[in-house]
Parts: structure tokens; sequence; C-alpha cells
């Protein structure tokens, strides 16, 4: 038997920059945007500096010969694909860098770090020229934010018509793109632009109020390495990167005090969140179908049980049972399978209840009646109702609006999220309790916890 062995390529970046001790910028974030993006990374240390989310409490910068051996050794064995800097410090380093790049011709994305979220100088002034006049030069990419392009210009950035004089002026010293963020600017809508081979390109989103955006230049320029050594073309690596910043922002890591990071993870987490999920609600419906108990609490309109993962926005990120589960020869049975999306109606309850409080992911709905509701009470589970009256006639006419409107309400009634919500229906509305938990398998205890206390 033939064995044919399919080496696949394994895609090379190199980040030169300085060390963030609390992990949220430098190379830590570089490496784990590299890893993002399936991206062997490595690192050629510029500098460490002792910071957390609030300040940079020291700087060591490394001396410039063993910044140049770093640069040696890395390339001279394992070779590299595309390259970034980030803190370089000094003249001495900028030196180095541009002497061991320039004769190696190694793609080269320049992400101008000067000055830290804290404030804090990473480059000093003395600096600025050698990078304007050498390493910027002979890069494929610039990626400034508007304060480190109004410092290599020499002028103020107010709009995206600056943004983009400041572009071409940028790109008339050799380097072939220029990547302006425009965070800084005011507004709901943040643009940054891409001004390469003769044209813009911009890239507009809905500005996040976000204290997690440590790391966001380290993050971006980062992302531009990893996919330029992939091959990517910079105008569709620029697209790619900055809807990658959207998702890293949106679910930046809250640790800390002060600026936390931006997640270049959140892809990844966000993926094992789903299989997790999924798995949790697929074990809960194996044991729902195996006690033919919970059968006596299955409505007409049917049960389903679901659980959302961290960071749920929409009923696409609520993993429930396709078609619900109904009663077959008296056990419960799914009609369909676990899938997200599959119920709109337990992702109501669910992004209701997490909007109180981000814990509490999970939800299932039973059938009601004065008994079961009895029952709900002797297990010592907390509840909340709604009426179904009292519900605003604008509230009606909106898809999903009810339960929305109804899982608020006893929330807040209550003053806390309870175990269980009901609502005593109306016509053409069948009445009906709801169980809610962090997760699937706590909402499937509560459940078990009324079975046993209705005997």
């Amino acid at each position: 038997m033939i064995i044919w062995c399919v080496e696949l390529k394994i895609y090379r970046a190199l980040t030169i920059a300085g060390s963030d001790s609390g992990g949220g910028a430098g190379i830590q974030a570089d490496l784990k945007t590299f890893s993002a993006f399936q991206v062997y990374g490595m690192t050629v240390i510029t500098a460490l500096t002792a910071q957390n989310t609030m300040e940079v409490r020291g700087v060591y910068p490394i001396p410039p010969e063993f910044v140049k051996t770093q640069i040696e050794a890395v390339i001279e064995d394992i070779g590299v694909d595309a390259a970034k800097t980030g803190m370089l410090y000094d003249e001495d380093i900028i030196n180095v860098v541009y002497e061991e790049i320039a004769k190696r011709r190694v793609p080269l994305i320049v992400d101008p770090v000067m000055i830290a979220k804290s404030r804090a100088k990473l480059l000093k002034d003395e600096a600025i020229k050698a990078l304007k006049e050498k390493l910027i030069p002979i890069s494929k990419v610039v990626t400034p934010n508007i304060p480190e392009a109004e410092v290599l210009t020499g002028y103020n950035i107010v709009d995206i018509d600056g943004m983009k004089r400041a572009a071409i002026d940028i790109q008339s010293t050799g380097v072939e793109a220029v990547v302006i963020k425009g965070g800084h600017l005011t507004g709901n809508e943040v643009v940054d632009i891409l001004y390469y081979d003769g044209e813009f390109h911009e890239y507009r989103k809905r500005r996040i109020e976000s204290k997690c955006t440590h790391g966001t230049g380290c993050v971006f320029s980062a992302a531009m390495t990893a996919l330029i050594a992939k091959g990517i073309g910079i105008i569709e690596a620029f697209k790619i990167a900055s809807e990658f910043m959207d998702k890293a922002i949106s679910d930046g890591i809250r640790v800390g005090r002060g600026h936390g990071p931006v997640n270049p993870m959140a892809k990844i987490y966000e993926e094992a969140n789903r299989y997790n999920t999924w798995r949790n609600v697929m074990k809960v419906v194996e044991a729902i179908e195996e006690d033919k108990r919970i059968a006596q609490l299955i409505p007409e309109v049917r049960m389903n049980i679901g659980e959302a993962i961290p960071n749920a926005k929409s009923f696409k990120d609520i993993c429930a049972v396709d078609g619900r589960i109904t009663i077959v020869n008296g056990k419960p049975r799914a009609a369909g399978q676990v899938k997200f999306g599959a119920s709109k109606h337990i992702a109501n309850i669910i992004l209701s209840a997490m909007s109180f409080n981000e814990e509490v992911r999970a939800a299932a709905n039973i059938k009601y009646s004065d008994e079961i509701l009895e029952a709900c009470r002797i297990a010592g589970l907390k509840i909340a109702e709604f009426s179904r009256k009292e519900e605003p006639e604008e509230i009606k006419s909106v898809e999903g609006g009810t339960l929305k409107w109804g899982v608020r309400k006893a929330i807040t009634s209550l003053g806390e999220i309870p175990d269980v919500i009901y609502d005593s229906g109306e016509i053409g509305k069948e009445a009906m309790i709801r169980i809610i938990g962090r997760n699937a398998e706590e909402v499937f205890n509560k459940i078990i916890k009324i079975i046993e206390a209705k005997k």
C-alpha cells in the first residue's frame, strides 16, 4: 500500500516589536493574531516594557546588536514570508532593522508605534526621522493612526480629506501602500482608508463604544502581515484585516482597570463556544428523550430548550431543537436536529435575560398548569410572571415582541432573574412556563426538580 503524504505550506510571519507584559499589545498581540490566521509566528524583541491596562511603568530597550542577532537567527534558519515592525524605540534599533530587512527584501509592514494608550512614549523623538526616511520607504505597507500620520506629515488631520492628503504624502516616500485608520475622528462611523496604486479604498464601520481598545494598531498590522505572508493581495488583506478588527474590538477582553485589550482570538473562541454550546444542548436533549416523565410537561405547542454562546447577539447565536420536542409513543422526542438559529421563540427569552445578566444563557418552555406552577414553588424556584393583558399594542404588532417585553417586565418586577417566568395566556395564545438558567444542564436540572416536586 502506498501512502501519499501531502506537505502543507507553512506560512511564516515575523514581528519585530516590544514585549507587553500585560499581554494586550506588542509581540504578545501579534503572535495571537498570527495564530488566528493559521500563520506560524516568530519574534524579534526590541524592548521589554513593564505595563498593564493603565500605564507603562518602564521600558528596557534591547541592545541593537542583539536585535540584529535575533533577526539573523530567525531568517537564516526558518525564513520569513512577511514581517512587521511595532515598537522600535530608538534610532539605533531602527537602523539595524532597516539594514537587515533591506538586504533580504522581506515584505515589511510598518506599524509606526509612537505612543501607548496610557500616553507613554514608545518612540524617541530623535528616532522619527530614521523611521520616516529609512524604514517606511522600504516597506510594503505602513499603517498609522491619525496622530501617527500627523507626526509623519507635520500637519493636523481633521477629516477624511485630510487622511487622503496624508496618505498621498506618506506614499511619496516610497512605501507601496498606506493605510490610515480613522478611529480618532469623531462621529458614529469610523472610516479607514487604503491608498494603493494611485487609488483610494475605504472601509466604513459603525463605531464600537468600548474600553477594550488596547492593542488595536498591533493587531491590525499583524493581521495585514499574516495575510500578506499567505500571498493575499494588499486590497483584499486590507478588507479582511478591517473586518477582523470589528470582531476583535466588539469581543474585547475585560481585564484590568484601564484600557482592556482587543481580542484577536475572538473568532477562534467563538467557534469553540459554538461547538461547546451545541454539545451542551445535544446532551440535554438526549437526557430529555431518555426520561419519559418529561412528556407530562410538554405543552400543545411543543417544548424546546436552548443555550446561547457567550456574547450572543442574535437568534443565530442560540442553539435549540429544530421543530421543537414533541411526544412519540408517550416519550419526548426531538422533531429535528439540534442546531443554531432553530428557535426565535427560545432565542427571545434568552437574549432578553442576557440583557440583565450575560451569564444567564439558557431557557426552556414547559406546559402551564396550576399544579405545575405549584410544583415550581415546592421545588424552591424563584417565580415571576407577566400578563399579556398589560402588553402595549405597539409591542403586540412586532413579531417576537411579546416575549421580549414579557421577560424583561417579569425580571424588572422581581428585581432579579428568576428561575421561572410564566404567563396565563389569552385568546389564541397558550399559557406557558419558561425555565431559565445559566446553561442547558442547569435548566434541565430545574425541570427534574419540578417533576419530582409534582409527585
